[in-house]
């Protein structure tokens, strides 16, 4: 059950990030509502973290936390903000993937 609490945790690392990127780009009332969701967002995936490393090593727990966090983020980046899908990006992205999933399985 903490697996997928920390995966849920990951999403709303995912989550938050978003919310930066859409800050980014406006102003004013909106901006703020936007940062708003990051504080709630960054607040609920850290709380979710915290419940997930109560029974799993807190060492593998982060790097899986980072790791949907950062993966997420790319993909919406790409998806959503327009960057760059380039080959090396996407081949890293791809091998940090592999190590998030290899962490899963070592993990005792």
């Amino acid at each position: 059950m903490n697996w997928i609490v920390l995966i849920v945790a990951g999403l709303f690392e995912v989550i938050f990030a978003f919310c930066l990127g859409k800050a980014k780009e406006t102003t004013g009332t909106t901006s703020y509502l936007w940062l708003l969701g990051f504080a709630i967002t960054s607040t609920i995936s850290m709380y979710l973290l915290y419940r997930a490393i109560q029974t799993l090593p807190i060492g593998t727990s982060y790097a899986v936390w980072t790791g949907i966090g950062a993966v997420g983020t790319v993909i919406v980046g790409i998806l959503i903000f327009k960057e760059p899908a380039e080959f090396w990006r996407l081949f890293f992205l791809t091998t940090l993937i592999a190590s998030i999933v290899g962490l899963k399985f070592v993990a005792h």
